[in-house]
C-alpha cells in the first residue's frame, strides 16, 4: 500500500511516498528511507526498492529532495549537499510519528548521490540504526574527476550568480547529460543517457538540469570524510564490479573501523544497480538480509 505524504524541513515541505506492507502487523514495524540519485526523483529506482523491500515486511518512505520534484524550494534544481542530509533527516523524523512504524527501527539507504548523503546524515544522526549505500558517488568528486578546470570555473563563478539572482535575475542551470549518446559520448556518461533520457527511466520531473551555483556548495562537501562517526551502526556499501563509482565505496569501507561491509555485485556497471536485473535482484536480496539484522522485520 502506497500513501502520498509531505512532511517538513527546514521550511520547506517534501513530497514523499510511504509504502506499507499489504498486511499490516499489530505491531510498529522497522521502517527504510529510501533517496533518489542527483538529478532523478522518488519515481524512478527509489520505487523499485521501495515496492522490493516492503514486500520483505519494512515500511518504506521515499521522498523528492528540496528544490527537486514535487517538493518545495526555489530555486529549481538546487544541489545543497547539506540539505539534502537534512532531508533523509526530516525523513527519519516523519517516520518517528507514524504509528505504523517502530521509532527505534529506522534505517536509511540511498542510490548514487543519496548513497553519499545518507552516510552523511547517519554521521551525526543516531536514530539511523543502519545504513546502506547503492552505488554511492561523492557528487563533487564525480563531478572534479570528469572536468576539473570546468569544475573550478563553475566554482569561481557562483559568487557572480548569486549576485544575479538577488538583483532579481533567473537561477542559472546546465544540463547534466546531453540528450543522446554516440560513439564519442565516455561510456559512464553514455550509461546514465540511457537510463535518463529513454524510456527505461525517464521521468518528467527528473529534468537533469541542476542550478550551476550548487558548485560553491558541493565543492565544500566531503561525503566520506568522517564515515567512521557512523561506527558502531552497522553501515552496508554495495557497488558494482564494473562501476566507475566503486572506489568511493571502497574507500569508505576502508576508513571505517570494523563496522562497514563492502558487497560487490558482479558484472554490474552503477547505473545496472538503478533497474536491471539480475544485478538489482542480487543487491535488494543483501539490503533485505542487512536490513533484515539490524532492524528486524515486521
Amino acid at each position: 500500500m502506497r500513501t502520498d505524504v509531505r512532511f517538513p524541513t527546514n521550511g520547506l515541505n517534501l513530497a514523499g511516498h510511504l509504502y506499507l506492507p499489504d498486511n499490516p502487523s499489530q505491531s510498529p514495524v522497522a521502517a527504510i528511507v529510501v533517496g533518489h540519485p542527483t538529478t532523478g526523483v522518488k519515481e524512478q529506482c527509489p520505487a523499485l526498492y521501495a515496492t522490493r523491500l516492503v514486500e520483505a515486511g519494512f515500511a518504506v518512505l521515499t521522498f523528492d529532495a528540496a528544490h527537486q520534484g514535487e517538493s518545495e524550494g526555489l530555486p529549481r534544481g538546487l544541489e545543497d549537499p547539506f540539505q539534502r542530509a537534512e532531508d533523509f533527516r526530516a525523513a527519519v523524523s516523519h517516520l518517528t510519528t507514524r504509528p505504523e512504524v517502530d521509532a527505534d527501527r529506522i534505517g536509511v539507504m540511498g542510490v548514487c548521490g543519496s548513497g553519499a548523503y545518507a552516510p552523511y546524515a547517519a554521521q551525526t544522526d543516531h536514530r539511523m540504526k543502519a545504513v546502506a549505500g547503492v552505488s554511492g558517488t561523492d557528487v563533487p568528486s564525480f563531478f572534479r574527476g570528469a572536468d576539473p578546470q570546468g569544475w573550478q570555473r563553475m566554482v569561481a563563478n557562483s559568487g557572480a550568480l548569486r549576485s544575479a539572482e538577488a538583483a532579481g535575475g533567473p537561477a542559472a542551470t546546465f544540463a547534466v547529460l546531453p540528450d543522446r549518446a554516440d560513439a564519442d559520448t565516455p561510456a559512464p556518461t553514455a550509461e546514465f543517457v540511457d537510463y535518463y533520457k529513454t524510456p527505461r527511466g525517464r521521468h518528467p520531473r527528473s529534468t537533469g538540469d541542476l542550478v550551476v551555483r550548487s558548485a560553491d556548495l558541493l565543492d565544500q562537501f566531503d561525503s566520506f570524510a568522517e564515515v567512521a562517526k557512523i561506527a558502531p551502526r552497522p553501515l552496508l556499501m554495495i557497488a558494482g564490479t564494473e562501476a566507475v563509482t566503486r572506489g568511493f565505496f571502497e574507500q569508505a569501507v576502508a576508513d571505517s573501523p570494523g563496522n562497514a561491509e563492502l558487497f560487490l555485485v558482479e558484472g554490474a556497471t552503477h547505473v545496472d544497480l538503478y533497474d536491471r536485473e539480475p544485478y538489482m535482484t542480487s543487491a535488494v536480496a543483501k539490503l533485505v538480509e542487512f536490513f533484515g539484522k539490524h532492524l528486524g522485520r515486521g
